[in-house]
């Protein structure tokens, strides 16, 4: 990704109970979510228009967030140092997909 509209580092990725790393990245930009290792190896990713994103409703988790990318889901928190981390990701995401345009949709000739 060239420039991204949000980008977060020391994320832990958890698939189910799984660890999948414990500092990694995630980042907003360009039509698409990415979940990154801590060396910078893609883990998933997805269209925005497809991405799904929320705070998890079934215990209280400060910087905790559930990410379902085509129908694999992730749990990843998001730090505690920054407790307004899981809201910026949701805004950042929200904001990302208004702007993404509908899915399956590419640039048109003109």
């Amino acid at each position: 990704m060239a420039e991204s509209d949000f980008s977060l580092s020391g994320v832990q990725i958890r698939r189910w109970l799984r660890s999948l790393t414990r500092a990694g990245e995630v980042q907003v930009g360009e039509g698409r979510l990415v979940l990154r290792t801590s060396r910078g190896q893609e883990i998933d990713s997805a269209p925005l228009a497809t991405a799904h994103a929320s705070a998890p409703r079934w215990y209280p988790a400060k910087g905790r967030t559930r990410v379902v990318l085509d129908g694999r889901h992730y749990l990843l928190r998001l730090g505690e140092a920054e407790s307004d981390a899981a809201r910026r990701f949701l805004d950042a995401l929200g904001s990302a997909r208004g702007h993404a345009g509908p899915p399956g949709r590419g640039r048109t000739r003109g």
